[in-house]
């Protein structure tokens, strides 16, 4: 997908407030204020955000109006801004298809009055293009996440949606997701076949998630949906300290039940009663 953006548009857009530089911490960073640059910690966590976007939204047969931002590392956007300013300089307009990247670029969903909201209803969804997209029923993503934009649309408190782009298959990416449903085919379990690949069990990093919810909502309590203790853990310690979390599970069934028994047997807050159709 292509990822630029002209700089006099990204410059027209900071002026009229649709882009803003946020840290790992959710402060948002004036326009004259200096972003670290060298590669350390602080410059990768570097967020550019882009909205407020009017989105109507029709899931599951519940209509809602929904507030997009899109989210990316500035990392990542400064390599690919960098190299369309060479092909530029060098009248290369035909190569242009170089700048056809796997950037991650995560989404933030805000229904009602979540921002007003003393306690908002919160889900931090990683993509599931079979799941979210394709409607798998090996895995449950594709209804937790409609069942979370459904249940925020009728909070009374609206809600967030952080989609996170760049989670696919527990962070390991759609290719070797694909691999390793072939050796769950084969008999290992959803944690196993990660690691029969030599990849991680778990590779997800929700910093970036954290750094978003801080910056929307600041540090207030808020409800998550999950059934993962982990992902709670995890951005408590990227600085959110008031974690409810509210179980959400729905969509099982005999083809994600054994993948279900793996998440649960990993820590995952589902029960062999939750396991019955």
């Amino acid at each position: 997908m292509f990822t630029y953006i002209d700089p006099k548009v990204r410059q027209r857009l900071i002026t009229e407030g649709k882009l803003v530089r946020i840290d790992a911490a959710g402060r948002a960073l004036s326009a004259g204020e200096p972003a670290p640059s060298d590669g350390s910690v602080g410059a990768a966590a570097l967020l550019n955000i882009l909205g407020p976007i009017p989105l109507p939204l029709q899931i599951a047969g519940v209509r809602m109006d929904a507030r997009w931002y899109a989210a990316v590392r500035r990392t990542e956007l400064r390599r690919l801004e960098d190299l369309a300013a060479e092909l530029r300089d060098s009248g290369g307009q035909r190569d242009f298809s170089s700048l056809a990247t796997s950037m991650a670029v995560n989404s933030v969903l805000i229904v009602g009055s979540a921002l007003e909201s003393d306690n908002p209803l919160v889900r931090v969804h990683s993509s599931c293009l079979t799941g979210d997209v394709f409607g798998s029923e090996r895995c449950e993503c594709g209804p937790q996440l409609d069942n979370a934009l459904n249940r925020i649309a009728e909070d009374p408190a609206g809600g967030v949606v952080v989609y996170m782009a760049g989670h696919e298959g527990r962070g390991i990416g759609l290719w070797a997701k694909a691999a390793t449903y072939l050796l769950q085919d084969a008999g290992q379990d959803t944690y196993g076949a990660n690691q029969a690949l030599g990849l991680p069990d778990d590779s997800r990093d929700f910093g970036d998630a954290a750094a978003l919810l801080l910056y929307f909502l600041g540090d207030r309590p808020l409800r998550l949906l999950t059934n993962n203790p982990k992902k709670v853990t995890d951005l408590e310690q990227h600085g959110l300290r008031q974690v409810t979390p509210v179980k959400h599970l729905m969509g099982v069934g005999k083809s994600n039940r054994r993948y279900l028994e793996a998440k649960r047997n990993w820590g995952h807050h589902i029960s062999e009663d939750d396991l019955r159709d």
